[in-house]
């Protein structure tokens, strides 16, 4: 069949080169795409909150099945409206999307659900939501309620810098995702990724990951929408994984059922692994970006008939294989970001760097013109890397970082120490 894959980030990129191995695949085309998912799919200028022309593409194309990368199409109803069409594809619907477009719902799920989280209030009042930071203290963590692409969330260390968020957010930084916000106690440990494929009923896990959300070495720095990750995540023992689906991803799946909102597509729970066990900080509706990119290179199997699986109610019936290898995935950004940053500087040397052995680069915001790759987005490049373990993968990473000829990009020097650290311990 032919596929339409929505997106032009690192996660679509991982995505088209996933589906492209697929023999189910005749045509692949990805909407907007970017400068290296060209390499493995026919980019089309179609803008994903276009639903209209989105529809007539897929029928002037014969697309057999569309895949939903991104959050914004997602929270704003694409996977409803293709539904409404009779056209088949990967994702949730807006209601069910309501997992990450509203901080506030998910929190209000656990509640009535009893599913592990961070003791929370949610204000749209600046007064109020002051006041319960004054009795609760710091550190403490402050977020917009709705989409501000990962940069919605402030972990404040003082009262002060609490108050000081509240009126940002409040005050219209973020837009109408800050109409709301969501205060919630700070919570101590090591975070981790978790996702499962979801098709309204049955979920099925795939591997753990663990991504660096802040910008600089040491986990220092604001936070990003993530600077670089691995898998599997040492963290997320087997033990830890069955209670994580006891406890956090399949009471969500029935409580959205129950709501009558089905949830299809993957499930993505950013975790922390507590002192008391695992808790939910926040989920996300669509594959994690940089996750997609270790997740898609130690995947043994077919990716499509999953995704298919998805809509089709038929994931009882789907299995699953991992490579038993570690993948590592190095984040290339643009000097600046999270800040400011400069856009159209070319980036040199790709090539070389991708012939490094067990190494893939995926394009998270860049474009091709005259035969240059230019650096268009914050977050540009996933040098992504295999190894036996972290350490192997990670030297790879580096390796193939070190011959790329931007200079006005910047790179994390530490991914996966903890996992290193680990080997180290066990060796």
């Amino acid at each position: 069949m032919n596929i339409l894959v929505i997106g032009s980030g690192g996660r679509e990129h991982a995505l088209c080169w996933a589906i492209r191995k697929s023999p189910l695949c005749e045509a692949l085309y990805c909407a907007p795409g970017n400068g290296g998912i060209a390499d493995v799919a026919d980019c089309v200028a179609l803008p994903p909150a276009d639903f209209d022309a989105i529809v007539a593409f897929v029928r002037e194309k014969n697309i057999g099945f569309v895949v939903v990368g991104p959050e914004d199409p997602l929270v704003n109803g694409l996977v409803d409206r293709l539904d409404a069409e009779g056209i088949p594809s990967f994702g949730p619907s807006a209601q069910a999307a309501q997992l990450e477009g509203s901080k506030g719902f998910t929190k209000d799920l656990c509640a009535g659900w009893d599913i592990p989280t961070a003791a929370y209030g949610r204000f749209s009042d600046a007064a109020a939501a002051k006041a319960f930071i004054a009795e609760k203290g710091a550190p403490i963590v402050v977020k917009a309620d709705g989409l501000a692409a990962g940069k919605g969330v402030i972990i404040a260390m003082t009262t002060g810098e609490a108050d000081t968020a509240i009126d940002a957010i409040l005050g219209g930084r973020f837009g109408a995702a800050g109409a709301e916000v969501v205060v919630e106690e700070f919570l101590e440990g090591e975070e981790a990724s978790f996702f499962a494929l979801c098709d309204g009923t049955h979920v099925l896990p795939l591997a753990t990951a663990q991504d660096h959300k802040r910008v600089f070495d040491n986990d220092e720095g604001p936070n990003t929408g993530g600077m670089g990750a691995y898998s599997p995540a040492p963290v997320m023992t087997p033990g830890l994984s069955v209670r994580v689906m006891r406890e956090i991803i399949e009471p969500t799946v029935a409580a959205m059922r129950e709501k009558g909102m089905p949830f299809k597509g993957v499930l993505y729970a950013g975790l922390m692994i507590t002192p008391q066990g695992p808790k939910l900080i926040e989920y996300n509706a669509r594959f994690g970006d940089p996750e997609t990119q270790v997740l898609m290179m130690r995947l043994d199997c077919d990716v499509l008939p999953l995704l298919i699986a998805c809509h089709e109610g038929t994931l009882d019936k789907a299995s699953l294989r991992w490579k038993d290898e570690v993948a590592l995935t190095v984040v290339m950004a643009a000097q600046g970001y999270p800040g400011d940053y400069k856009k159209n500087t070319e980036i040199k040397s790709l090539a070389e760097a991708g012939a490094e052995d067990g190494v893939e680069i995926f394009h998270a915001g860049t474009k091709a013109e005259d035969g240059r790759i230019l650096a268009t987005g914050g977050r540009v490049l996933n040098v992504t890397a295999t190894g036996r373990t972290t350490a192997e993968a990670q030297a790879r990473a580096y390796r193939a970082v070190a011959r790329i000829d931007w200079p006005e990009g910047f790179c994390r020097r530490d991914i996966g120490y903890r996992a290193i650290e680990r080997e180290k311990q066990n060796a």
